[in-house]
């Protein structure tokens, strides 16, 4: 599905922000679910609950959003219009009430997205396809990257604008125009890691984190020591998606405009496995993908994914039976 974007938004920047702050986004009803840790934390959960039988889309949202992203509401009144159901899970502390544990959340999230993902299967009978966009696209393709076929238990997924190469785009909203993403983003989280420090005393260093200006220096003192990387170098080049991405074996969808102000087109991988499709139209912005007519829509993403969905299931109806095995239910099953 080409991409036309409106000639009324012209650029990365205005294709970013306008999407998410001006396009009136679709009333949803959620119904939340609260699931329990083994680490004696919780996650939120939000579902649109469709039909029976029918498929389960699993929605990762990005770096502090949640179920009423722009993005998010978009892509689940699309599932709800088909009668589809969808899930938005929270990461910690993303859900409007602070995680209990010492830990937040970040790009290289595999071992979470697992956690949700095999308890929704467990769950669910018919097919389930898993999306996750920047932040949650990066953990979802380090989850299916390093699962192997053991990702096997989702049909399908999609990745949208994910930073794949996280050092490349943490220098990117390091200067000029950018640093008003950064200064958006540190907004919400300097407030939340100032709350844990009052749940774990010295768990980093508060002078740090308020002298903090940029997500270098952010994660150097809050997220790469909280989920076991020595520094930021070590984290943002270990967590990226790009090391993973000719290890995946689900059919997968990797959507990236070129003019990303978060990761420019230069930095995009060029190569991944057979079940990788890499696709980068050249305009698009960041999760933005605006349609026309003014004053826009936000629609066509949602249909981006969901007919990659469907081209997957198409394939498959086609090839040759497999036998089921425990970890999928079979139709009818």
């Amino acid at each position: 599905m080409h991409y036309p974007a409106p000639s009324w938004l012209p650029g990365g920047h205005l294709q970013t922000i306008y999407p998410a702050t001006c396009i009136a986004k679709p009333p949803i009803a959620y119904r939340r679910e609260r699931w329990h840790s083994a680490d004696g934390d919780f996650v939120d959960l939000d579902f649109v609950d469709g039909q029976p039988r029918q498929p389960l889309v699993v929605l990762f949202h990005g770096l502090e959003g949640s179920s009423n992203s722009h993005y998010a509401r978009g892509l689940m009144a699309a599932l709800a219009a088909r009668g589809w159901s969808g899930v938005v899970p929270h990461f910690r502390g993303c859900s409007g009430e602070a995680n209990l544990a010492p830990r937040f959340y970040h790009s290289g999230d595999a071992s979470e997205v697992d956690w949700i993902v095999r308890k929704l299967r467990a769950s669910h009978r018919g097919a389930l396809y898993a999306a996750g966009v920047s932040l949650g696209g990066n953990a979802l393709l380090r989850w299916l990257g390093e699962s192997g076929h053991g990702a096997d238990i989702v049909d399908a997924a999609c990745a949208v604008s994910a930073p794949l190469d996280l050092a490349r785009g943490g220098e990117a909203l390091s200067s000029g125009f950018n640093l008003l993403y950064t200064r958006m983003f540190l907004q919400t989280l300097k407030p939340k890691c100032l709350a844990k420090l009052e749940q774990f005393p010295g768990l980093f260093d508060r002078t740090a984190l308020l002298a903090a200006r940029d997500l270098y220096a952010f994660d150097n003192v809050v997220t790469a020591p909280l989920h076991g990387y020595r520094d930021t170098d070590d984290y943002w080049h270990r967590a990226s998606a790009r090391h993973v991405l000719h290890d995946i074996t689900v059919p997968t969808l990797v959507l990236n405009a070129r003019n990303d102000p978060f990761l420019p087109g230069v930095h995009l991988p060029t190569s991944a496995s057979n079940a990788v499709t890499l696709e980068y139209p050249e305009q698009g912005g960041h999760v933005g993908f605006a349609a026309s007519p003014f004053p826009g829509r936000i629609d066509w993403l949602p249909r981006r994914i969901l007919h990659h969905f469907d081209s997957v299931n198409s394939m498959r109806a086609l090839a040759p039976a497999e036998p089921c095995d425990a970890a999928r239910t079979c139709p009818g099953g």
